[in-house]
């Protein structure tokens, strides 16, 4: 798992979509509201470099915009899962960093958290990484003025995905069930199990409401009050934080599976679970869309 990339073959436009992931933190409805949330927030100065690096990008991968770019790093891993395999391996797991439940230890499931060898840059960094040093690595470079333009852009695209991914509970959280993926859940009305992980990844986004721009301005005004504290810490903290929420909401199951109509074992997730979930998804969310505010002005001065 320690293949690297070329900062030229990273770099190129890509297409040949491959289907989503499995564990695609939020799904894209989450990611883009979590940049709805930040973009406002940019300082002027920040949003200027912003807009100048995205400019300066020719990926089609997504939009170019800074909101359609927050779900560019799910593409950029997608795009030869089902071929070459060499996008995917190198960045796979940077998307997660899976804390155990029974023996919690974020540096046992950052890889030891070590530094990226002497220059190399942060997208060729090795495979065996996690979320949460990823984002700083590219944080750090964003703000380096002296790298090259292409290796800033990746590290502006990675960094508006990676704070996303990072605030998903079970993104940070792993109950020997790859975060969730082997857990399967009934909820809503549904007869065919669906995945823990999924669940999370987009129904509970979807309870939160399906106009992405109303979303983002609704969470952004009710925990205005809770800005500056959220704003506070770092990735190591908020991987934390998701840890917890994953531990005492996503992992709060019932204590008994039900058949689905296909007889595979689910929990049947009732309304009490869906509002719990739907409240701390709702946080997330935005403390994601406030610390990636925060994680560019520091960068973009």
């Amino acid at each position: 798992m320690h293949r690297s990339l070329s900062l030229a073959v990273i770099a190129g436009a890509i297409g040949g979509l491959i289907a989503a992931s499995d564990a695609c933190a939020w799904g894209d409805e989450g990611h883009r509201i979590v940049g709805r949330i930040a973009l406002p927030l940019l300082t002027p100065e920040a949003r200027r470099q912003v807009d100048a690096l995205l400019a300066a990008d020719t990926d089609t991968l997504t939009a170019p915009d800074f909101v359609a770019r927050t779900t560019w790093a799910d593409r950029w891993r997608d795009s030869d899962r089902n071929t070459t395999k060499l996008r995917y391996t190198a960045t796979q797991q940077w998307h997660f960093v899976d804390i155990e439940i029974t023996n919690p230890d974020l540096s046992d499931a950052c890889a030891g958290r070590r530094p990226l060898p002497d220059g190399t840059p942060a997208s060729q960094g090795p495979a065996r990484d996690c979320v949460v040093d990823k984002v700083e690595q590219f944080a750090a470079e964003l703000a380096d003025k002296s790298l090259p333009q292409a290796e800033r852009i990746l590290a502006l695209k990675f960094l508006l995905h990676f704070t996303g991914d990072l605030h998903q509970p079970l993104h940070a959280a792993d109950n020997h069930d790859q975060g969730g993926n082997q857990v399967q859940v009934l909820y809503g009305g549904h007869r065919v199990a669906s995945r823990l992980h999924a669940y999370w990844d987009t129904a509970v986004v979807q309870r939160i409401g399906r106009d992405e721009t109303a979303a983002a301005e609704d969470l952004a005004t009710t925990f205005a009050a809770d800005r500056d504290a959220w704003q506070r810490g770092r990735p190591a903290d908020w991987a934390l934080e998701s840890f917890a929420a994953a531990k005492a909401t996503a992992y709060a199951l019932p204590s008994a599976t039900v058949p689905d109509e296909h007889g595979t074992p689910a929990y049947a997730l009732d309304e009490a679970y869906e509002q719990r979930a739907t409240a701390t998804a709702r946080e997330q969310l935005t403390k994601a869309g406030f610390r990636l505010a925060t994680l560019l002005n520091a960068a973009l001065r």
